[in-house]
């Protein structure tokens, strides 16, 4: 069975023979379904196969060899050849596998289209995307959690980021953090990218284009050793930073710090 998911607006075919699964995947990625495969689209084969005894605690190995690209986790294995933009996965019958092997797969494919994955919660409000980048307790689950209703939330874990019609944009994705529930399938051009910090106020304040550097760079998604692709990635995060303003937002966790996003 054929499901296309398309997150960013870029369709990837997952090819399953076993029914039963077919259904768990077409329930984590409703949103992102489409009909069918435009002829650009990729394609990932599914291999389903039991758990490996003490593998979950394998870290993740990206290598290169002869062209093709293989990662390693502990719960899957992906292979992927670029040349003919089609792979495939090994992993055992639950979603988040194949999550963690999309995850991947994506930061190839935003290499060479000038974007890349950002360990942010994005949201839209009026028609613009604002991010909300930081490691882990930074605070990206508990701004999502304070937006007010006319805010359509895209994710409150990693935020999906890529050029187009001469501004970057973010798009909304399944892979959820904490709220454990997907974003919306919308995407809207980036207002601003807000560095979070949590403290006793609210307060937004500017900062220097180094400070702004260095923390993108740090929360960008990239696992591949790759001189080329590395090269690439680090020229995207130089465009974007040359088109969106960057601010450092300390926040009280109050409904009141998204009267300071703008």
């Amino acid at each position: 069975m054929d499901l296309v998911v398309s997150i960013g607006g870029v369709p990837v075919r997952l090819r399953t023979c076993d029914q039963s699964y077919a259904q768990i995947l077409q329930q984590r990625y409703a949103a992102f379904l489409q009909p069918s495969a435009p002829p650009e689209a990729f394609q990932l084969d599914i291999h389903l196969a039991p758990p490996l005894d003490g593998a979950a605690d394998q870290d993740l190995q990206v290598s290169r060899d002869s062209g093709h690209w293989r990662a390693r986790r502990g719960d899957f294995q992906l292979d992927w050849d670029p040349a003919t933009r089609r792979g495939s996965t090994r992993h055992s019958a639950n979603p988040y596998s194949i999550d963690s092997a999309l995850r991947v797969l994506h930061t190839f494919l935003l290499a060479r289209q000038g974007g890349f994955l950002l360990h942010a919660a994005s949201a839209v409000r009026d028609g613009r995307a604002f991010l909300f980048s930081g490691l882990s307790g930074a605070g990206k689950t508990t701004i999502a959690n304070l937006a007010p209703p006319d805010v359509t939330l895209l994710t409150d874990e990693i935020s999906y980021v890529r050029p187009q019609a001469g501004a970057y944009w973010a798009f909304g994705t399944p892979f959820a953090g904490e709220l454990a529930r997907a974003g919306a399938n919308v995407a809207a051009p980036v207002a601003a990218l807000y560095l979070l910090a949590q403290g006793p106020q609210t307060r937004v304040e500017p900062v220097t284009p180094a400070q702004a550097a260095r923390a993108l760079l740090r929360n960008i998604l990239f696992f591949a050793a790759d001189a080329e692709l590395v090269r690439l990635v680090f020229q995207s995060a130089c465009e974007f930073l040359r088109q969106v303003p960057v601010f450092q937002l300390e926040f009280a966790p109050t409904p009141a710090v998204w009267e300071v996003i703008r």
